[in-house]
């Protein structure tokens, strides 16, 4: 799925029909924000890393927030990943073929 091409389902005033394709606009969202979310981590862990290269000689307030950032940045990536791999050995152990959002029925 692209995210760039996210379009509600559209019966003219933009809102969804039924309860599927309400459904269906939540995990659209939760799909974009994800990739968001774990960007975020990665970001907040590469910024603590640049203040505590950049005055590990001198600020010790600075460098004691890098290494704060590296850490809680550390400490959301490794969350969301256990998170993603849990879910995705029980869907496998549980028979599903593949691994992602469940879709409910069209009909």
């Amino acid at each position: 799925m692209n995210p760039l091409l996210f379009t509600p389902p559209s019966t003219g005033t933009g809102a969804p029909r039924n309860f599927s394709e309400l459904v269906e606009v939540f995990l659209k969202l939760i799909e974009l924000l994800i990739p968001v979310i774990a960007s975020l981590a990665l970001l907040a862990f590469f910024w603590g890393l640049v203040k505590f290269i950049g005055k590990v000689g001198g600020d010790e307030k600075a460098v004691s927030e890098g290494k704060s950032l590296m850490v809680w940045g550390l400490i959301a990536l490794f969350i969301m990943i256990t998170i993603w791999g849990i879910i995705a050995f029980f869907s496998n152990e549980a028979g599903f073929t593949q691994f992602g959002i469940p879709q409910l029925p069209t009909n």
